[in-house]
């Protein structure tokens, strides 16, 4: 599965189609930050059984859904959007997405009702690589990386289950065969 993209903020990582840890299976993880201090992404398609309005008691008719973000930090809440025009602070981490910012000013939005789900998606979690552990990861060809994609196809929060496979046959023909692998290569 050789890609020559090298990762930095704002790409995606693409799971190799076999990855057996349950964290990462045939995931696709949005960094949020690439640099020599290490690696901090998201899970996008990994959506959990939790609703905002279930870890936020504040908002109490949120029924924004939470993904898992990754293994680290289970206890900790974290948020990208597209929308920097009412939520100020955020730091941009690729054209029209934005990783975080104010808090008080998102629960302003949510509770009344001017942010849509197709704007934000929240998390549970991140995915963290500590200096040069992802450069390893893809010399093990364990990931692929692209920054071909739109923000509102990361956005999507109707797409977890199609993204891996739309993300990888959007990566040419040279991977598009890759996308219809089956989970457990014994099931071939």
């Amino acid at each position: 599965m050789l890609n020559k993209i090298q990762p930095t903020k704002g790409s995606l990582l693409i799971s190799e189609p076999f990855m057996l840890d349950p964290n990462f299976k045939r995931s696709v993880v949005l960094l949020a930050e690439h640099n020599e201090e290490g690696t901090i992404g998201y899970v996008l398609n990994q959506r959990s059984n939790l609703l905002l309005k279930d870890v936020l008691p504040d908002c109490p008719d949120a029924n924004f859904p939470i993904y898992v973000g990754g293994p680290v930090g289970a206890d900790t809440l974290h948020f990208i959007h597209c929308c920097d025009e009412r939520i100020s602070g955020g730091q941009e981490i690729s054209k029209g997405i934005f990783w975080g910012g104010n808090f008080e000013t998102l629960l302003l939005l949510i509770n009344s009702q001017q942010i849509d789900q197709e704007e934000i998606k929240f998390f549970v979690g991140y995915s963290g690589w500590e200096p040069e552990q992802l450069e390893r990861e893809l010399e093990q060809n364990s990931w692929l990386v692209t920054d071909n994609y739109k923000s509102a196809f990361v956005m999507n929060a109707r797409n977890e289950e199609g993204l891996w496979k739309e993300i990888v046959a959007n990566l040419g023909p040279r991977f598009a065969h890759i996308a219809n692998f089956p989970e457990n290569p014994l099931w071939n």
